[in-house]
């Protein structure tokens, strides 16, 4: 289990560094918005297009990397929904056997097919250079191959999570992962 708990901890530590860089993708995200929006503005007054659907479709592009790639920084820090009402009421033995057959059952059946249906749709983007049919033609086939790399991380994250509800019903570890700072 030493081993285990070892590599649980890797893919942890993999997937707060991804998620904590792919964060600042947000930022770029809005001073993008914010420089079409007033580039579309200004070109209002001096009569010239200021803005480009390519910036407008890369916007939508860093959106899906940040969406996609923070799936496993999500699973880590517990701030994927929850629909159990009882969830926070139960010892964290109860929590454990929940969380564990939620990754078994769920989560990482989900994950595996994701990978198994993404994959033809990607490597046919990647034969074909598949590009935005939209003006600007920015190529697609990048931002596509984030799905089976996002759902890897994710299968990954689930994976480490389901050893650690292990622990927890071994008595090995009591408390779960460390939660940032605010709470749920």
């Amino acid at each position: 289990m030493e081993l285990l708990s070892r590599v649980a901890a890797w893919i942890d530590a993999l997937n707060e560094r991804l998620g904590r860089a792919v964060s600042w993708l947000t930022l770029v995200m809005v001073l993008l918005a914010a420089g079409n929006a007033v580039g579309r503005w200004l070109g209002r007054f001096v009569g010239l297009t200021l803005s480009s659907n390519a910036l407008l479709e890369l916007q939508w592009y860093l959106f899906s990397a940040v969406f996609l790639l923070a799936a496993g920084y999500t699973l880590r820090h517990g701030r994927h929904v929850r629909v159990d009402v009882l969830y926070d009421r139960l010892s964290p033995r109860g929590r454990a056997w929940i969380d564990l057959f939620g990754t078994l059952l769920f989560l990482l059946p989900f994950t595996l097919f994701c990978l198994w249906a993404s994959w033809p749709a990607v490597v046919h983007s990647w034969a074909t250079h598949e590009a935005s049919p939209d003006p600007g033609v920015l190529p697609r086939y990048p931002i596509k191959s984030l799905i089976p790399i996002a759902f890897s991380l994710l299968l990954l994250q689930g994976l480490a999570h389901a050893i650690r509800q292990v622990e927890i019903l071994r008595g090995k570890e009591e408390e779960q992962p460390e939660e940032p700072e605010g709470g749920r």
